[in-house]
């Protein structure tokens, strides 16, 4: 019976199987620091075998260089031995739910999702630390080759994650951000689908360099754009500066341009937030000031409201062309029919025309900094400034819009801070009945002791983003129930919209250190070791890990079940993807009525069986009535 590694996957030793493949002389074999034969890359060969002339040394190219990149390149691939652990309490709708919340560090968390997630994410956004001086940075730790990296990490209380002051004084500032997002960009690139997008956005500190190490890891070529988002609706009246700052960049690539061109995607309408409240049968819309702006010049006219307010103002076009919009159905009057006409205009016109969005975003269409720190506030019982300048949640619909993110498509965000993504595909969601689902990922970071957020019970950040899914997803369903109500008539129930999320912590792994180091273990202590899983470990911790060994969705439904007396897991719907059992006293009758299932796949405990010849017969008796079962063990 195979049994599985229970670590991330090592990624060095895929790229040396591929270089191995392509070329094979520069592959060969040498000696580790333990005397190890193992396979490596004879580099100067490689070189010769990429160049038309001979190789002599170094030569001058254009890169982006820093101290501490190789290393970052070493920690990006090393694996590592953690886990992610389920947190029924702190979910919502842990059963049913198909969005994910990782608490841990994020470099942690997307090698853990390396092998389930590769090549299915289709959007990815970011909102980093922007280097300021005063911002805290990950610290990882580079001194060390893949193999300690792998024992140390098995430590559950050793080393552990580190947020460190990243100060202008600091002689390697510039250095010591770059080290710290290239192993995540590195991976998360990893993660996306061909036909995915990555949007970061970042402050003027590190733009520059943020565009060259993406350059460098997406290629330029798949750079689509710099978009400059106007994150404040005030001029800062600050003397001490020439300029007043008040935008923000927001970098666009993708993971291959070509590819998401020819499938047909990037002719949307960027400038609008379509929804179609009336359920007009032209579909979504968006709408625009039907009176004229300072740069514009139309026509004096009388325009009465629904509710009978006469309006004498200069409009948009003439009286007539006015009435036929009027008539068509495409003049909405908001406020409840007593605001300013405002002109439809539909998604499926602006996708034929292909058009796109300027790389300007204003905040009246796309929101600012004031208005995500509204709807924070009124979200959290009007707490003010519970976090720091959080993105509002239209500036993240749009951009969801622009990747074309669709009807169960992927949503990653690995600096989460106060989940407004999250928010956004909730409330995207609840407007075009979509299915769209989210990944957060977000560091326990402890919060200021002096902050508001503490003063009010949030101990840490992560705490933050949870209790505000959990809030924003209910005053969504709450919006939609009074809508159904009011209204009569919806697309879709509100009880379809998916506002729940299962809360997975990374932990150090589940087994034993005798499961990765057996030879480190004495004679005398081999009793001792005969179970090789961490005794405060339980069985849905167990199935966790054997789902991101597997390469199983973590989000698919999970039923648990007593038979003969034993709990099994049923994951999936039938034919299920795994049927697990990590309860000891395995019978061979139980092991019958598990293969009668036929599922794809089936994991036991190695030493949950009860005798050895139980364990011996499992093989045969899955060959003889479901040959097609994977059969593995813990």
């Amino acid at each position: 019976m195979e049994k599985l590694k229970m670590h991330s996957p090592n990624l060095t030793e895929g790229n040396i199987d591929r270089i191995r493949e392509l070329f094979p002389g520069c592959v060969t074999e040498a000696h580790d620091e333990h005397g190890t034969l193992k396979l490596v890359v004879d580099f100067d060969q490689l070189k010769q075998e990429l160049s038309d002339s001979i190789v002599e040394g170094p030569q001058e190219r254009y890169h982006l260089n820093w101290p501490g990149k190789r290393e970052a390149l070493l920690t990006a691939n090393a694996p590592i031995a953690k886990t992610l652990r389920p947190c029924r309490e702190e979910s919502v709708d842990f059963d049913t739910t198909k969005n994910l919340f990782i608490e841990g560090d994020n470099l942690d968390a997307l090698k853990l999702l390396q092998e389930t997630y590769l090549g299915k994410v289709k959007m990815i956004y970011i909102d980093p630390p922007y280097n300021t001086g005063n911002d805290f940075i990950y610290e990882d730790d580079f001194a060390e080759n893949a193999d300690e990296f792998l024992l140390r990490s098995n430590q559950k209380d050793e080393e552990g994650n580190r947020l460190v002051a990243n100060t202008e004084s600091n002689g390697r500032f510039h250095s010591d951000w770059l080290s710290m997002m290239y192993p995540r960009l590195k991976l998360a690139r990893n993660l996306l689908r061909d036909d995915g997008q990555l949007f970061i956005s970042i402050g003027d500190e590190e733009v520059q360099n943020l565009r060259k190490i993406c350059d460098e890891i997406f290629g330029a070529e798949n750079f689509e754009g710099h978009i400059h988002w106007r994150r404040r609706h005030n001029q800062p009246n600050d003397p001490t500066k020439m300029i007043g700052l008040v935008a923000e960049h927001i970098l666009a690539f993708s993971k291959d341009k070509w590819r998401y061109k020819s499938a047909g995607v990037g002719k949307i309408e960027l400038t609008g937030n379509f929804s179609n409240p009336d359920n007009d049968p032209r579909g979504a819309w968006a709408s625009k000031p039907w009176k004229v702006g300072s740069d514009q010049s139309g026509s004096i006219y009388t325009i009465k409201t629904p509710t009978g307010k006469v309006l004498d103002e200069e409009w948009m076009g003439d009286e007539n062309t006015y009435l036929r919009l009027l008539a068509d159905n495409r003049i909405v009057f908001p406020h409840n029919g007593n605001g300013s006409p405002r002109k439809k205009y539909f998604k499926f016109e602006r996708e034929a025309e292909g058009q796109c969005a300027t790389n300007w975003w204003s905040h009246d269409q796309f929101g600012h900094n004031q208005e995500g720190n509204t709807v924070l506030t009124d979200l959290m019982d009007g707490i003010k400034n519970i976090f720091s300048n959080p993105k509002p949640p239209r500036l993240l619909k749009n951009l969801i819009s622009i990747s074309n993110c669709k009807l169960g498509d992927i949503v990653l965000d690995f600096f989460a801070g106060s989940a407004t993504t999250a928010h956004a595909v909730m409330q995207l969601n609840a407007e075009d009945g979509g299915n769209r689902k989210f990944i957060m990922v977000q560091l326990p970071e402890l919060c200021n002791e002096q902050s508001e957020a503490f003063k009010a019970g949030y101990k840490t950040i992560a705490e933050i983003s949870k209790e505000r899914i959990r809030r924003a997803g209910k005053k969504i369903k709450d919006e939609k129930e009074q809508t159904a109500t009011g209204q009569g008539v919806l697309q879709y129930a509100p009880t379809h919209l998916d506002t729940g999320f299962r809360v997975l912590k990374v932990d150090s792994s589940n087994m034993a250190e005798v499961y990765y180091t057996p030879d480190a273990v004495k004679q005398e202590e081999l009793f001792n070791a005969v179970d090789n899983i961490k005794p405060d470990r339980t069985p849905e911790d167990l199935l966790f890990q054997v789902l991101l060994d597997l390469s199983v969705d973590l989000s698919l439904p999970i039923r648990k079940e007593l038979i003969q007396g034993k709990t099994v897991f049923f994951v999936n719907q039938p034919p299920y993807d795994l049927i697990a059992c990590f309860d000891t006293g395995v019978s061979e009758e139980l092991v019958k009525e598990l293969a009668t299932h036929k599922p794809l796949r089936v994991v036991f405990r190695d030493t949950g069986f009860t005798t050895d010849t139980v364990k011996i017969n499992v093989d045969q008796i899955f060959k003889q009535l479901s040959p097609g079962t994977e059969v593995k063990s813990i």
